[in-house]
């Protein structure tokens, strides 16, 4: 028997999931609230109900594992996040949750029995939270939660490693990686694309070739404060028409670009003294850069310095940069790329190759074993909002690919005698 992909079980499991969210905020399910432990309660049961076996790791990852019959081989994993930013949508992370455990019940109900373990992530916090960092989890897992980063504390005073720790994992074993290349086949995850690409050209499925690297900076132009009335045009040192200036060419510049997933955004500005009738003395304002080449990213800002020191010269400002923080980009495993491609293509689905603008779980998942992602459309590109949508066709073609891979890369260890995934 085949295994095969139910999408009316996508469907009612999503619409549960949905349902633990604050009265009157769809959706709004923050990493580390009463809410989010309920819905992850919800979700371990789920897996429980499927025979996987579940625990909570030391960075308070949800995990559920269907044993293989050949456990040293290492796992293929499989899942992504349920936790969502204030205010957000039912599909971004969840939607790589649930078709994760669609894979593993699908395979369950056929009466397979893969060589390989298949372990399902419920990454923590991988939205920025109360604690300010994103990717709690997967950091945890790469070994990359620093004992600064454990001590941040949120508005309420609770540190990060009280939070995790209050999740059910334990911050005293977070000095190193949770995981080794020797657990892990592979990973891949599922996620709605938050762009329009896949959309716009009717492709069912994107196959994401790399994760963007991204870098922001704070950069400040100081002039002189004065008042609006009296001081002459001629005779101004007005920080924010250079502020200005720069925002403009910075949007020229990366537009003229071409290079696939090259932005640059200003998105964050402070004008001082912010008077309707006083001229702007001090302006600050947050660059971000993203790029699937760090040459790219550092081209960029190399720029960035040139075209401060121009408005220097020509506004009679003083201009500063400083370093904010700076991600590297993740390529994604190119033999591994080329089986998500193949199990798409096994599916009949039309496809095509893309980078991924965002950041993911993926990405520190990929400093411990090769990693993959599949992107499904969602409506408009909307992401982040209330109007988030993939329909419940999507996100089964989507966890169709995923079963066809996963059946292939256990294929390759003399595994099951599995058929491709049917809907």
């Amino acid at each position: 028997m085949s295994p095969r992909i139910d999408p009316e079980r996508i469907a009612r499991r999503i619409e549960a999931l949905s349902g633990f969210t604050e009265p009157g905020r769809p959706w709004t399910r923050t990493a580390f609230s009463p809410l989010y432990a309920d819905a992850r309660q919800w979700l371990q049961a789920e897996m429980r109900s499927l025979g996987l076996s579940t625990e909570i790791d030391a960075g308070g990852n949800l995990i559920g594992t269907l044993p293989g019959q050949r456990n040293e081989l290492g796992a293929l994993g499989l899942g992504s996040h349920i936790d969502t930013v204030p205010d957000g949508g039912r599909f971004d992370g969840i939607a790589g949750v649930i078709a994760a455990l669609e894979v593993a019940q699908a395979i369950k109900d056929a009466g397979l029995h893969l060589q390989h373990p298949l372990a399902i992530f419920d990454f923590l916090a991988e939205e920025p939270n109360r604690f300010g960092l994103s990717c709690v989890g997967s950091r945890a897992i790469a070994g990359e939660l620093s004992a600064e980063m454990l001590q941040v504390a949120s508005p309420e005073g609770e540190t990060l490693a009280e939070g995790i720790a209050r999740m059910g994992g334990d911050p005293r074993e977070l000095d190193r990686p949770l995981l080794s290349p020797a657990h892990m086949r592979a990973f891949m995850e599922l996620h709605i694309e938050q762009g329009i690409r896949l959309e716009s050209e009717q492709d069912d499925v994107g196959i994401v070739t790399g994760i963007v690297g991204i870098s922001r900076a704070e950069i400040t132009f100081s002039g002189r404060a004065d008042h609006s009335g009296t001081t002459p045009m001629n005779r101004r040192q007005d920080a924010l028409v250079a502020a200005a200036q720069f925002v403009a060419a910075v949007e020229e510049r990366a537009g003229k670009s071409g290079e696939d997933g090259h932005v640059a955004t200003v998105g964050k500005m402070q004008v001082f003294p912010n008077a309707a009738n006083a001229v702007p003395g001090r302006v600050v304002l947050t660059l971000e850069v993203r790029a699937l080449g760090m040459d790219t990213v550092n081209a960029f800002f190399a720029w960035v310095e040139s075209m401060v020191a121009k408005l220097e010269a020509e506004r009679g400002v003083r201009g500063s940069i400083v370093p904010l923080s700076s991600g590297a980009p993740v390529a994604m495993d190119e033999s591994l790329r080329l089986r998500l491609a193949k199990a798409a293509a096994d599916a009949g689905l039309a496809m095509q190759e893309m980078p991924s603008g965002g950041g993911h779980d993926t990405a520190f998942m990929a400093r411990i074993c090769p990693v993959g992602m599949i992107f499904i459309p969602c409506r408009e590109g909307r992401s982040h909002c209330p109007e988030e949508w993939s329909s419940t066709d999507q996100i089964a073609r989507g966890a169709r690919t995923l079963l066809n891979a996963v059946l292939a890369l256990d294929g390759e260890a003399g595994g099951s005698a599995a058929g491709r995934g049917e809907a």
